[in-house]
Order: structure tokens, then sequence, then C-alpha cells
């Protein structure tokens, strides 16, 4: 790549991953596509972007782990759920025409936006929900179909898991965002690359540019969320989940 090009691929990656960091998920709205506009083809933009976002994931759990507590068993039911799905969705996403998934992910992350927009009290408290067999395996079998989109479409699905942990698990928007930020943007988009690496190409030249804006996005958006709390948190999440849900009908139906 040239120089210039370098250049953008870091402004673009560290605007996309701050409000990401901040929101919960949606990196791939601007990365992904400016990926594809500058030549690659889906798969490898596809595998490249995932390596990038394992870096979002390091960079805001470098900021998170000073601040947040988790719950170490819970990460591990989080991880044992949704790991299965992402091998799964990526292990086929290489092989389907993905425009119909991409609209129908597209409505329906445009439909989580709208219902945290219109219930103004979700995820401003953290009130524990579901912590018992039935909820367990509701909550873990819609991990593991978050992990498969994950997996398999990269634009916005963290945002799911947000959205989830808030509404069935009872987290608030600020606890939640750090559970995705370094399970999904660590564990699942590593585990995602790997196979996608393993199965197809990344462009290795283009990573560079991109691992710094993901880093350095990462971070700062998970300093501005931890400091600013869940208001702007779930006001992001909402403006994000709009943006990307608009995005992925209108990819479907170019």
């Amino acid at each position: 790549m040239e120089l210039f090009d370098q250049l953008l691929l870091l402004v673009i990656s560290l605007i996309a991953n701050l409000f990401s960091a901040v929101a919960g998920g949606g990196a791939g709205l601007l990365q992904l596509p400016a990926l594809l506009f500058l030549g690659l083809p889906f798969g490898v933009a596809l595998a490249t972007h995932k390596v990038a976002s394992v870096f979002l994931g390091l960079g805001a759990t470098a900021r998170h782990l000073k601040s947040s507590t988790f719950d170490w068993h819970f990460v591990s039911f989080i991880l044992l759920m949704g790991l299965p799905g992402v091998v799964l969705g990526a292990s086929i996403i290489l092989q389907i025409d993905d425009r119909v998934a991409q609209g129908l992910l597209g409505l329906l992350t445009l439909g989580l936006g709208l219902y945290s927009w219109f219930k103004p009290e979700l995820g401003q408290l953290s009130a524990p929900v579901n912590r018992d067999l039935r909820g367990y395996l509701v909550g873990g079998l819609v991990l593991f179909v978050i992990g498969a989109l994950n997996g398999s479409l990269t634009s916005g699905t963290g945002l799911f898991v947000t959205i989830w942990l808030v509404r069935w698990f009872g987290l608030d928007y600020k606890a939640a965002v750090a559970y995705t930020m370094v399970l999904v943007g660590i564990f699942w988009n590593g585990t995602g690359a790997i196979t996608l690496g393993i199965l197809g190409d990344i462009e290795w030249s283009w990573l560079p540019a991109l691992i710094v804006g993901s880093l350095l996005g990462g971070y700062l958006g998970a300093h501005l969320a931890i400091v600013k709390g869940n208001r702007l948190i779930k006001r992001s999440f909402e403006v994000i989940t709009i943006l990307v849900g608009i995005s992925l009908m209108a990819k479907a139906l170019a």
C-alpha cells in the first residue's frame, strides 16, 4: 500500500474503533467498507478486519481491566457458548452469498437500536436476572447464534452481545460493553480471524495501520465510556446500531 492509503486506513480505523469501544460494537460499519473500497475482495477484507478487531479488544481491555470487575464464571460461560458459533459461522461464510443474511441482520440491528431508544431506562442500572438453569440455557443458545453471526458477518454483532447482556442478564450498559470488548473483541474475533485465515487469506501488508488505529481507538473509546457512564454508552449504542442496520440493508439491496 502507498503511504497515503496507510494513513487513510489509520484514521478510519481510529474513528471506527473509538466509537465501537464506546457503544459495544460496530467497528465494521466504517472499517470493513473501507477495506472493500480500497480493493480487497470480501473474504480477504473480512479476515483482515477480524485480525485488526482483536487489537480493538486488546486496547479496550487495557483500559477496562483498570476499573471494571469481571465475574470470571460468567466470562467462561460467554466464551463456552459463543466460540463454537464463531467457528461455525466463519467456516460457512466463504461458501455462501451473504446478501440476504446481511439484509435480515441489518433489519434486526436497526430494530435493536430503536428498541433501546424507546426504553429510556434500559441498561442504566445493574439488576442481574435469569441466572438460573433456564436463564443460562436460553441465554447460552442466543450467544451461540450471535457467535455464528460474529464469525460470518462482521458488522455489528458485538452490539448484539451488548444488548443481550443488558436485556436478558440485567447488566448495565457500562458492564455489558466491558464484557463485549474483552470477550468478543479478543476471543471471539481472534477465533474468527484464525478460522478465516486458515480457510482464506489475510492481507498482512494492510494490518500495521489497522492495528495502530484499533489499539488507540479501543483504549480511548473504553476510557470515554468509563468516564462518561451509562447514558453516553446507551445513546452511542443506539446511534451505532441504527447506522449499522441501515448500512447492512443498503449493502444487501445494492
